[in-house]
């Protein structure tokens, strides 16, 4: 039986807009509606996150994940892949209430021969590289019969739970008690409805544009040796790119800690990821040779556990409402000083001049022609790219947020 399990850093993702992103898949079958149904329902029974609504404990008033057996996911047909951008958006438009709806929404592009599906998940329920995993059960299971392992979810629960060093700097902490203080003398908190109504106006005022590259496997294949002979790894090269393109000298990307939680259950959805700042300073043009700085940076930042869980651990010391408040203090017309000074000087939500990159790497599925990663579109970001390969063959999908 899934244990409970309660929102702690995912905090961070319940009430902040634009928090859904979505794995696009192309597979190499004829759609039957008949098998997709069923592969749909194997996912359901393999992963409990997939029967969940977001709910509130009466006593405590902690926040869990309900898992309830009439939640299903959305699905929606439509006819012209070719018009998935504006099918995207107009899915994401009003937002999403995870307390009534449950986490995952599927539009499927039936046709013959090949399909595409895209799987648009709320970030509370999982990662890109969880939701990736899971869609490539699904497409294991689709063409082949193959049906997913049971995978409870145990989420982060403690910063015991990361490696020993983590724990936040002394100055760190002294800024988020001094936050926590203030927020509790404010004595107040932003309800869900609150909320919502604030995700609606957001999402009006800031259309977001999405941009698709495809990178044939010769041409990512002449990438890889190029990035061997210099040392460096695709992913370093994605990161000086975007450094480069954009004239910024940082880039934000995402790190994968599963191999350093024991809490993580293999398959299993729910965030195990966490976030980096690389910053570059190398003042050149040659993509390469930023790249080795980059490089450099990531090796620096993997090599201390206090920086690279350093986001997670705020998390974990920050009052749970004071997270909640975060984005509509900064970005809203909620009043918190508290919220708007943690949205401000931590998060970006007030510049919201960010880059970021999030290269879910190559993976090998015989019933995939190819797949694309549809970022989140965080507020404090200016542009997000996102990057995945298939049987070596990339996509890259960039968001950009227009402010009105």
């Amino acid at each position: 039986m899934q244990t409970r399990q309660y929102l702690l850093t995912e905090r961070a993702h319940l009430m902040c807009p634009n928090m859904q992103f979505g794995i696009q898949v192309k597979l190499k079958a004829d759609y039957d509606e008949k098998r997709f149904q069923e592969a749909m329902q194997a996912l359901r029974e393999a992963h409990p996150f997939l029967r969940s609504v977001i709910a509130k404990e009466d006593e405590s008033g902690k926040y869990y994940y309900d898992v309830r057996e009439d939640i299903a996911p959305v699905i929606i047909q439509k006819e012209n892949v070719q018009a998935w951008m504006s099918d995207y958006q107009a899915l994401n438009a009003d937002g999403w209430d995870a307390f009534h709806e449950g986490l995952l929404r599927v539009i499927v592009y039936p046709a013959a021969e090949a399909f595409d599906v895209i799987f648009v998940a709320h970030h509370l329920l999982g990662d890109g590289r969880g939701i990736l995993g899971m869609a490539c059960e699904f497409a294991d299971c689709y063409a082949e019969g193959k049906k997913p392992q049971y995978a409870e979810e145990q989420l982060i629960t403690s910063i015991k739970e990361f490696p020993q060093g983590s724990d936040l700097p002394f100055v760190s902490k002294m800024i988020i008690n001094s936050a926590n203080k203030n927020w509790n003398k404010e004595n107040h908190a932003v309800s869900y409805a609150e909320y919502l109504d604030f995700e609606q106006q957001f999402i009006r005022e800031n259309p977001t544009e999405f941009a698709e590259e495809t990178v044939e496997a010769e041409k990512v294949q002449e990438m890889l040796d190029a990035c061997h002979k210099a040392s460096v790894t695709l992913n370093d090269y994605l990161v000086a790119q975007m450094m480069s393109e954009e004239k910024c000298t940082k880039v934000v990307i995402a790190a994968d800690i599963r191999s350093e939680l024991a809490c993580y259950q293999k398959g299993a959805l729910g965030n195990y990821a966490t976030a980096m700042g690389i910053v570059s300073k190398a003042k050149t043009d040659d993509v390469m040779t930023k790249a080795k700085d980059v490089a450099a940076q990531i090796k620096a930042y993997r090599a201390k556990p206090q920086k690279l869980m350093l986001i997670l651990a705020c998390y974990l010391r920050m009052i749970p409402e004071l997270i909640d408040a975060v984005p509509i203090a900064t970005l809203g017309n909620y009043e918190s000083k508290a919220g708007k000074f943690v949205g401000s000087a931590m998060f970006g939500y007030e510049k919201r001049d960010g880059y970021s990159v999030t290269n879910l790497g190559n993976i090998q599925n015989s019933n995939m022609l190819e797949a694309m990663f549809i970022p989140p579109v965080s507020p404090a970001n200016r542009k997000i790219t996102g990057v995945v390969s298939v049987n070596g063959r990339m996509k890259k999908c960039s968001a950009v947020c227009r402010k009105k």
